[in-house]
């Protein structure tokens, strides 16, 4: 038995999954030829499946990046400007 855990690469697993999605082997020849329980091959073929949607769509954080920083540094105009506009109204009441 192993001492050690072995830590595949994300390029590693999908690789893997791939080549199981493809079906041009079995999962238990594809276990043989990589060296992994067939298991953990049906796992990652179905996280990759799972996740193959993201691959096409923009990740949630990486367009709201600049969109937030312009939007809180309109707000902070709009804060100023309506302090120094309320300022002026108590001046002529």
């Amino acid at each position: 038995m192993k001492d050690k855990r072995t830590r595949h690469t994300p390029e590693f697993k999908a690789k893997v999954a791939l080549a199981a999605i493809r079906e041009e082997e079995t999962v238990p020849e594809l276990a043989r030829r990589y060296g992994v329980h067939p298991v953990q091959i049906y796992k990652w073929k179905r996280q990759f499946l799972e996740n193959a949607a993201l691959a096409f769509g923009t990740p949630a954080g990486a367009s709201e990046g600049p969109k937030t920083d312009e939007l809180l540094k309109k707000i902070g105009e709009l804060t100023v400007e309506r302090d120094f506009l309320a300022r002026g109204l108590r001046r002529l009441s």
